[in-house]
């Protein structure tokens, strides 16, 4: 069972409702090294009179590195497969082999990885990124409640180049 291209105008997908509960997994890098982690916070809209899709990421992750290194990531989702995100959302890449553990099957193409049992892929191209900072906090009771050790997430913002769903 592989992947067809779809049109992203033609998702019904509620993006709110599958980030915040079905997860996503942000996986960045190539056949040389890559790595994925599970991810609850984000969203897919226009920008720039492109779709796009935001992810956020704490300096701390593993995954942060291979995203700065390359032009390119994937958003990928999995329905109820929760035992990924156990994984991917719980371990490192710099200590465990999280493939082998979840036992997904890595795809390599379109300038990043994705996995054969997502049931939709968003392949993005990196056009954007920032660190948040505290002085841009309008609502301040936000740092204290999120980013207790000061750990700013990065805002990576990707144009949504190839939509994939699983035929």
């Amino acid at each position: 069972m592989g992947f067809k291209e779809i049109n992203i105008k033609d998702l019904t997908d509620n993006f709110e409702k599958i980030i915040s509960q079905e997860w996503m997994l942000v996986t960045a890098g190539d056949k040389e090294g890559y790595n994925m982690m599970t991810a609850s916070w984000g969203s897919i809209g226009e920008m720039w009179g492109k779709p796009c899709a935001v992810t956020v990421i704490r300096p701390q992750r593993y995954t942060k590195t291979f995203l700065d290194q390359t032009d390119h990531f994937s958003i990928s989702f999995y329905g109820d497969l929760k035992s990924i995100h156990q994984v991917c959302g719980s371990k490192s890449g710099r200590e465990v082999d999280k493939t082998k553990e979840t036992g997904l099957t890595p795809v390599f193409a379109d300038n990043t990885v994705y996995f054969e049992q997502a049931r939709l892929v968003l392949i993005c191209k990196k056009a954007y990124v920032q660190e948040m900072k505290p002085e841009y906090f309008v609502d301040r009771s936000l740092i204290d409640q999120w980013y207790p050790q000061k750990d700013f997430h990065f805002a990576y913002v990707g144009i949504i180049e190839k939509v994939l769903c699983k035929e």
